[in-house]
């Protein structure tokens, strides 16, 4: 994990970073959270590159995290921006408890955890920005998160190689739920070639 561009993409956010790798590492598989293959490639295909919507994210305000899970991306968000006020949305009693756990111990006190389905949160919550990893459809993740965004605010969707396709497939839904416009960016955060597709959505 102790790697140069790794630290370079973390920035003071990469201790906290590690230490919740580690927590993964220790638990994840056992209670749930990560596959069994998942294991090998923790630090580089899910820690590190939680980090890809960062340089998306608004200069101040609020970010919600939809379907947390074990806390990717939203975890390492809330570490390395510990400006904004950070919610992590998951309906899973399981993974609240581990969110929980993953707080107390990186001493985040800038996150607030909902066990709720992000639907149940319309009309309730505004936020600046909505993130979500590995959740959707993007047709179905934008009726899911879009009503939480704030006018002038963003969803920004980690998708695989499919996203130009999901994104010109969601388009009149995006319109519908006022998305102002939209686009596909590949981010190469450790230069090594390997990159990910950050779909940005903004309204």
């Amino acid at each position: 994990m102790d790697d140069a561009p790794s630290r370079a993409v973390l920035g003071l956010a990469w201790s906290g970073a590690a230490r919740f790798a580690e927590m993964l590492a220790d638990e994840g598989e056992l209670r749930g959270l990560i596959g069994p293959r998942e294991v090998p490639r923790l630090w580089s295909r899910h820690v590190v590159n939680s980090a890809a919507v960062a340089r998306f994210l608004p200069a101040t305000g609020s970010l919600a995290d939809v379907g947390s899970g074990a806390g990717l991306p939203g975890v390492v968000l809330a570490l390395m921006r510990p400006d904004l006020d950070v919610h992590l949305i998951e309906p899973m009693e399981r993974r609240i408890a581990w969110l929980a756990e993953v707080v107390e111990e990186l001493d985040l006190d800038n996150v607030t955890l909902h066990q709720v389905r992000a639907e149940e949160l319309h009309g309730r919550l505004r936020v600046s920005a909505v993130t979500a990893r590995a959740v959707a459809a993007l047709g179905k993740l934008a009726r899911l998160t879009l009503p939480l965004v704030e006018r002038g605010g963003v969803l920004l969707a980690q998708k695989g190689r499919r996203a130009q396709e999901e994104l010109a497939e969601a388009a009149p839904v995006l319109r519908k739920l006022g998305a102002k416009s939209f686009s596909v960016h590949d981010v190469d955060l450790l230069g090594d070639g390997e990159s990910t597709k950050v779909v940005e959505v903004r309204k």
